[in-house]
């Protein structure tokens, strides 16, 4: 067979395999708007505007707090905090990373889970630890009655407040167990992810995004 035939049976038989690769795991971490989501694909974050596509995944539109995405052949919805839709045997994965975008004013915001629970995070790292306020620890079911009492300071002075050890706190596919917390006075807009839990993690920060690598 002459050498320039061969090269071309040998491109025709490559290419479907290339043109069939797909990835194995699509998760949501944040939205810019309406208009882009940062995906988390196979572990490599990548920020889309809908229509545009990486890494194989289309993100198709964004509506009511979820990305429309089209991999694999079909199309899912991603939820921020829930877990990442997947292509292939549904095996437990031992994430270690959490990658997070910047939102209005700079802040890094995501949903997560106390004790199984759903809540809402904004990164503090100004934070000595997890904070969290009375109302939303009672709609946590958080014993926090129990725990040691403490004195901090608010905005109206020292109030009381209760140190706690959360069981399981989780953001995305990551897990951290036995965090320490503080439940404060009154109604906070979210639970804040001080440093009590990021110190678990390297942190690093390029522009708008910031990733937590956990260390143990």
């Amino acid at each position: 067979m002459p050498r320039l035939a061969l090269r071309a049976l040998l491109l025709g038989l490559t290419l479907p395999v290339l043109a069939g690769a797909q990835p194995t795991q699509v998760q949501l971490n944040g939205m810019l708007g309406a208009r882009a989501a940062l995906l988390l694909i196979d572990g490599e974050p990548h920020t889309l505007a809908v229509g545009t596509s990486a890494n194989g995944v289309k993100l198709v539109a964004l509506e009511d707090g979820s990305a429309i995405v089209e991999f694999g052949g079909r199309r899912q919805s991603l939820t921020l905090g829930a877990a990442p839709g997947r292509i292939g045997p549904q095996k437990p994965l031992q994430s270690r990373q959490i990658v997070l975008s910047a939102g209005p004013g700079g802040h890094f915001t995501t949903m997560g889970a106390i004790n199984g629970h759903a809540t809402s995070f904004l990164v503090d790292t100004g934070a000595t630890s997890v904070a969290i306020g009375q109302i939303e620890a009672e709609k946590l079911g958080l014993r926090y009655l129990a725990g040691r009492r403490v004195v901090t300071q608010t905005a109206n002075g020292p109030a009381p407040a209760y140190q706690i050890l959360i069981g399981s706190l989780r953001v995305g596919e990551v897990e951290v167990r036995d965090v320490e917390a503080i439940v404060i006075p009154g109604l906070l807009g979210q639970v804040l992810l001080g440093n009590s839990f990021l110190n678990r993690f390297q942190m690093r920060r390029e522009n708008d995004v910031m990733t937590l690598e956990l260390r143990y």
